[in-house]
C-alpha cells in the first residue's frame, strides 16, 4: 500500500490538482459534443467524472479531506442515488484502509507525550493500530489495572495537514456541490477549519468527554466511555464494543434501525439539558449499539456549550414553524439575523425549516432516503440551480454549528431509514416548542 502524502506541500498539490483534471474532461468533451453528444448528457458525464475524481482523491487522503467526508456522510442519504454508493465506498476506504503510523513513530508520540516509562501503565499495548480516524489513529491496549483501554495518538504534523487540507478544500467546494445538492458544503468547510484548533488538543476533548461520562454514567440507554490519561496528542479511553451506525443502517435488523434512530435522538436532544453542552461531531462512526441494546458514544473533539440548552431564538422558531405562523416566523428570523436586505418569502422560511419540524408533526415518523432527497431538493438540485432564497437568507455565526449538528442528526435517522417517535423526545427535552400559541 502507498504511503500517504503527509507533507502539507505535497497534500496541497494533490487537491489542488483536482480543477485542473476536471478542467481537462471538460474540455475534451467539446469534442464528443460535435460528435453528436447532447449537452445534457456531458453535463450528467462531467458531474459524474469530478464525483470520481473527488472520491480517488478523498480515498488517499486524511486529515481534512476525512473531516469533511465524515460531515458529508451524514447526507449521504439525500445524494443522488448514482453518487451514494461510490461516496459510501470512497469514505470507508478513508477510514478503513490509510496506512497507518508506523510502530516506531507511534513510540515516539507516547514517549514525547506520556513520558519515557509509558509502558508501565499498560500491561499490555498493541502496536498494530485497531482503526484510523481523522488525525490519528487508535490502539488497543490494557490498562494496568486490567481495564481494556483505547489510545488514541495524533499523526505527527497533523495540525499543518489538516489546516492546509481544509484551505484546499475550500476552494473546491464548487466541486462537491452536486454530491449534496443543497447542503452548502463550503459552510461547512469553514466551520470546520474553526473548529480544528481545539479538536487538535486532546486534552480539551478529554475534558469534554469526562463531563458527559460523569453524567451518563449510570444511564441504561447511553455509555459514554471514561477517560484515564490525556496529553496534546495522547488520548487514553476504556475500550467499547459495538456495530457501527453506519453497519446498522446497511445491514441491521427493523429493530435495531428504530432503535438506534430513538437513541440518537434522545442523547442529542437531552444533552443541552442533562450536560450543558452538546455532541459537535455527529456521523454515523462516532455511535456505536452494544449487545446490551445500548448506545456507545465517541470522539467529543468538537462540542457546543449550552449550558441554558437550546437558543430561545432557535426554539421560538421552531415553534412559529410547528403551529405555521410562517409570518411571525419571518418577523423572528429577521430579528435573529436570519435575513438579510432581500428579505424572506414566508414559505421559504417554513421550507428551512422543514427538516426538523415535519418529523414533530406526528407520534412517529419514518425517516427514509426519499424524504430526505426531497427536502434539499428544495434547496437546489444538481443542475446548480440557487435556492431562492440564497441572496436574503445568511446563517448567524453562533447557530451554524447546532444546525450543522441537528441536520447531521436528521441525516443519519434517514441513512437508517428508521421510524422513531421523534415529537415525543423533542416534546420531553424542548417541551416549549409545544406551547400553546401566543
Amino acid at each position: 500500500m502507498s504511503e500517504l502524502p503527509r507533507t502539507s506541500s505535497r497534500r496541497a498539490a494533490r487537491l489542488a490538482g483536482l480543477p485542473l483534471g476536471i478542467a481537462g474532461r471538460a474540455a475534451s468533451s467539446l469534442g464528443r459534443r460535435a460528435l453528436g453528444r447532447g449537452e445534457g448528457d456531458l453535463t450528467e458525464e462531467l458531474a459524474d467524472q469530478a464525483a470520481e475524481q473527488v472520491f480517488a482523491v478523498l480515498g488517499e487522503l486524511k486529515g481534512g479531506a476525512m473531516k469533511v467526508g465524515q460531515a458529508l456522510s451524514v447526507f449521504e442519504a439525500g445524494m443522488p442515488d448514482r453518487y451514494a454508493e461510490p461516496f459510501r465506498e470512497a469514505l470507508t476506504k478513508l477510514q478503513a484502509e490509510a496506512p497507518p503510523l508506523p510502530a516506531d513513530e507511534v513510540e515516539k508520540v507516547l514517549d514525547a507525550q506520556l513520558g519515557l516509562k509509558w509502558r508501565d501503565r499498560f500491561t499490555e499495548f498493541d502496536g498494530e493500530a485497531a482503526a484510523a480516524a481523522s488525525i490519528g489513529q487508535v490502539h488497543r491496549a490494557v490498562w494496568s489495572d486490567g481495564r481494556e483501554v483505547a489510545v488514541k495518538v495524533q499523526y505527527p504534523g497533523a495540525d499543518e495537514a489538516l489546516r492546509s487540507d481544509l484551505r484546499q478544500l475550500r476552494r473546491l467546494a464548487p466541486l462537491l456541490r452536486p454530491l449534496n445538492p443543497g447542503t452548502d458544503v463550503k459552510g461547512v468547510i469553514d466551520e470546520l477549519y474553526d473548529s480544528a484548533v481545539s479538536e487538535l488538543d486532546y486534552r480539551h476533548e478529554a475534558d469534554t468527554q469526562r463531563v458527559f461520562a460523569t453524567v451518563f454514567a449510570d444511564d441504561p440507554q447511553v455509555r459514554v466511555p471514561s477517560v484515564l490519561a490525556s496529553s496534546p496528542k495522547v488520548l487514553v479511553t476504556e475500550w467499547a464494543d459495538g456495530r457501527a451506525l453506519s453497519k446498522i443502517s446497511v445491514a441491521g435488523s427493523k429493530e435495531q434501525r428504530d432503535r438506534a434512530a430513538a437513541l440518537l435522538a434522545e442523547f442529542q436532544f437531552s444533552s443541552p439539558a442533562r450536560v450543558g453542552l452538546m455532541h459537535g461531531d455527529p456521523h454515523p462512526g462516532n455511535f456505536l449499539l452494544d449487545d446490551d441494546g445500548r448506545m456507545i458514544v465517541l470522539d467529543f473533539g468538537a462540542s457546543i456549550p449550552l449550558t441554558e440548552g437550546f437558543p430561545p431564538a432557535l426554539t421560538s422558531m421552531m415553534r412559529l414553524a410547528l403551529q405555521n405562523r410562517s409570518d411571525d416566523l419571518v418577523a423572528l428570523m429577521t430579528r435573529a439575523g436570519y435575513v438579510g436586505r432581500g428579505g424572506l418569502e414566508p414559505e421559504d422560511a417554513m421550507a428551512f425549516l422543514g427538516p426538523f419540524i415535519e418529523p414533530m408533526r406526528e407520534p412517529t415518523f419514518h425517516f427514509d432516503r426519499a424524504w430526505m432527497q426531497g427536502i434539499l431538493a428544495v434547496y437546489g438540485d444538481v443542475s446548480g440551480r440557487e435556492f431562492r432564497t440564497s441572496r436574503s437568507f445568511t446563517l448567524p455565526r453562533e447557530y451554524v454549528l447546532i444546525h450543522r449538528v441537528l441536520s447531521a442528526s436528521v441525516g443519519m435517522l434517514c441513512q437508517l431509514q428508521a421510524t422513531a417517535p421523534y415529537q415525543q423526545i423533542v416534546r420531553r427535552w424542548m417541551p416549549e416548542i409545544f406551547a400553546d400559541e401566543d
